[in-house]
C-alpha cells in the first residue's frame, strides 16, 4: 500500500482534567457543548477512573473529560512531552473577532486576534481551558 487508508477527521479530544466537573461547565459554556447523560468508566483502572463526555452538535466533535483518581493536580505545560495544543478552524477572519469577542463575554483571557504572514498568511486566537491547556481559534485563508 503506498498511501494510508483514509480517515474522516478528528472524531474526539480527551484531555485528563484536574476537576471534571468545572471544565466540564467550561467547555459548555465557552464552546456550546452539549454534556451527554453518562459517564464512561477507564476499562481496568480498578481506582474509579471515568470520563465525562460533551458532543458540539454543530460538528459532531467529542471531548471527553478524564477523571484519574492518580491525577497530581499540576497545570498543564505543552513544553512537555504531549499535547501542545489543540486548534479549532472557522470560515473567515472575521468570526475570530466574533470569538475574542464571546471570550470576552464569557470571562476567558485570550492573545486577541493575530495576524500573521509568514511562513504562511493566517490568524489565531489563542487561550487556556481551566487546566491550562493551550487552545486555539485559527483561520487561513484558502
Amino acid at each position: 500500500m503506498s498511501t494510508p487508508p483514509p480517515t474522516t477527521g478528528i472524531n474526539h479530544f480527551s484531555p485528563t482534567v484536574s476537576d471534571v466537573e468545572a471544565s466540564a461547565e467550561w467547555y459548555v459554556r465557552v464552546f456550546g457543548l452539549q454534556r451527554l447523560p453518562m459517564t464512561f468508566p477507564h476499562h481496568g483502572d480498578e481506582q474509579g477512573g471515568y470520563a465525562v463526555l460533551l458532543a458540539d452538535p454543530r460538528t459532531g466533535l467529542m471531548i471527553g473529560l478524564h477523571h484519574h483518581e492518580a491525577c497530581s493536580g499540576e497545570r498543564f505545560d505543552e513544553r512537555r512531552p504531549g499535547l501542545d495544543h489543540l486548534a479549532w478552524g472557522v470560515s473567515a477572519r472575521e468570526d475570530l473577532d466574533a470569538w475574542a469577542a464571546w471570550l470576552d463575554e464569557n470571562g476567558v483571557e485570550h492573545s486577541g486576534v493575530t495576524d500573521k504572514t509568514e511562513p504562511m498568511p493566517y490568524s489565531t486566537v489563542v487561550f487556556r481551558d481551566p487546566d491550562g491547556i493551550q487552545l486555539e481559534l485559527m483561520h487561513a485563508p484558502g
